[in-house]
Parts: C-alpha cells; structure tokens; sequence
C-alpha cells in the first residue's frame, strides 16, 4: 500500500472524535447501574462490533488465528486485559472529573506511554530518532504531550476557580482527590491497548499471506480481535461481581427501565468506542514506518473534541481569564501535534 500521511492523519483525527463522544450515549440510560451498562458497552464494543467487521473484512481470519504464533496471541491477549483494567475505570474517571478534564489527564498520560514505548518493547528505539521523519515525529508528541499539560493546567485552575455548587452542576459527581486517582491508573493502564495493537505484527503476516488475503487497509483486524478480547475479559469478570455485590443483576430484565433503550444506547456507545481502534489501525499502513506516531494522533484528538464538548456542555463556564487562555493554548497544541504529525509521515514517503 502507497503511504498517504494525509488521509492516515484525517482517520486518527476520526478515530480521537469517536473516543471524545462515545459517552454520550449513556446519558440515555435510565434506572441501570454504571456495571450494567457497562456491561452492554462491553459485550458490543468489545466482542460483537470487532468480530462482526473482521469477519466481513478479513476472510482468512479464522485460519490467520490458528497459524498465528501462540506468544504473539497471549501478548496481545494480555496487553488487552492490561487496557481492561484501566478502561472499565474510564467512566469512573469521567464521573469523578468531567469530560473535559478526565479525557485531558487520561488521555494524555496514555498518549505519552503508549507512543514512545511500543518502538522500545520492540527492540528498535532508535526508530524514535534516526532520521528527519522520526525526529520530526518526535517533535509531534512532544508538542502534543505539552498541549496535553496546558489543557490539565487548565482543569486544575478551573478546579481552584469554580465554587462547588458550580462544579456539581456541569459534573453531578464531582471529586477531584478521587478523580485524579482514577484518571492517572487509567492513563497508563489503558496505554496496553496501544502495546496490544502495535505488538501483533506477526499477526497482520498471516493476513496478508494466507488465502484468501486480507487487504492491508484491513490487516489489523485480526490483531484488534485478539486485543479487544483481553479487554473483554476483565470488564466482563469486573461488571459482573458489581452486579452480584450490589444486587443489580436484575437491571436486564428490571420492568421499570426502558430495556430497549438501554440496551440501544449502551451498546451504542461500546460500537463508538470501538471505532476510535478501528481508525487507529487502518490508519496505521498510510503511515507507512511512523504509524506508531498515530497513537499521539488519536489521543490528542480525543482530548482535543472532549474539550470542546465540554465547554459545549457548561463545563468550563465561569473560569478566569488565565484558565481560558491556557485552554486555548493547549488545544491550538493539540491541533498543531496533528499537523505535525501529517508532515512527519511526508517526510518518511520523500
């Protein structure tokens, strides 16, 4: 496949939007427990949505699993369950800080690990450096990490600035200690996603090599499958002991929630969420050498629209100039680390 920096770049951008508003949905829910809709999202983000579209777009699959080296599976397997225990804190992180501020802490401590370390896990670190691409690349996170730390400085002032009545109102459950606690555990647990997807290369062989072929845009699906399937795991075993703890196991057939639309609005947002990795790994052969670079793509994105939702959602009224301009100065950041990005990639096909 002939790199294209420019489209892989615009599908990261996609995916970080999937990843900013996949949430949403669960506003919509009515008289379930946070593990029960939970559990929705995970059974359809986690299992149905991924195995549904690498059926329908990688037709070796089954056999590319079978012939697929057992360590690289349990890896892959593994780093999932890693993301597993960072992502069902996700939402908790999210209740506890708001989309905004959450997103920003979370997301960012994971672009950092889950960019610079997958080059390291592999052996080759010098891929971080060893040419004009890779340095500007580099740059690229740097910029990005920095519009990371000016956008947390941000939700920090505002935490300083806002009177408690007003932090209830924009985030009903609002608890900073507890927040921050959650955001950094999630952060960089949930950065096992990025060693899961980057680590299946012998994965994504097969699927180009065994008849029928997989087309390269859709190579990494095999390799999501596997991942996500860790994931799945622990959210599964996770949702269903609160479901016993807390006596919810009953909210799946409870007769006083809308069960239609809840099932409708929680799996809804588990295929959002899953969208930003499908982005993420047919974004990743337009890249060509760099792909590794569109972690920091994805996330800088998704902190870059969750922030904007947020101000759409009242969650930075009210703050000090100073807070504001910080804010802007973190996404122009932001939105500048994508640029780069595009013209690392550039670089790397001249």
């Amino acid at each position: 496949m002939e790199p294209n920096p420019a489209l892989g770049t615009l599908i990261f951008v996609l995916g970080g939007l999937a990843g900013a508003v996949f949430y949403l949905p669960f506003k919509k829910v009515k008289n379930w427990a946070w593990e029960s809709y939970w559990m929705i999202y995970a059974v359809a983000g986690l299992i149905i949505v991924p195995w549904v579209l690498a059926y329908s777009t990688s037709p070796n699959l089954l056999a590319v699993l079978r012939q697929a080296p057992l360590n690289t599976l349990a890896y892959c397997f593994a780093c999932g369950a890693m993301w597993g225990l960072g992502g069902f804190t996700w939402g908790l992180m999210i209740r506890y800080l708001g989309v905004g501020l959450g997103l920003a802490i979370g997301c960012g401590l994971c672009s950092a690990a889950g960019t610079l370390i997958p080059p390291i896990i592999k052996g080759n670190p010098r891929l971080l450096f060893d040419t004009q691409a890779a340095q500007v690349s580099l740059i690229g996170v740097v910029v990005s990490i920095l519009g990371i730390i000016l956008v947390g400085m941000a939700g920090m002032s505002k935490e300083s600035e806002l009177p408690e009545e007003e932090k209830k109102k924009a985030v009903a459950e609002y608890n900073f200690k507890k927040g921050i606690l959650v955001a950094i555990f999630s952060g960089l647990m949930s950065s096992g996603m990025s060693f899961g997807l980057q680590g299946g290369a012998k994965i994504e062989e097969l699927a180009v090599s065994i008849e029928p072929v997989t087309s390269a845009t859709w190579k990494g699906m095999p390799v999501l499958v596997v991942v996500l399937a860790g994931g799945f795991l622990v959210n599964y075993l996770y949702c269903f002991y609160l479901n016993l703890k807390n006596k919810t196991i009953g909210d799946y057939t409870s007769k006083v929630a809308p069960l239609g639309s809840n099932l409708l609005f929680a799996g809804l947002a588990g295929a959002i969420w899953c969208s930003q990795f499908i982005c993420f790994k047919t974004g990743e052969p337009r890249m060509g050498e760099r792909g590794y670079i569109g972690w920091a793509v994805l996330m800088a994105s998704s902190i870059l629209f969750s922030t904007l939702l947020g101000i759409v959602l009242g969650e930075w009224r009210g703050t000090s100039r100073r807070t504001r301009t910080s804010l802007a100065c973190g996404l122009a950041l932001l939105i500048l680390s994508a640029v780069v990005a595009g013209v690392s990639g550039y670089l790397k096909t001249t």
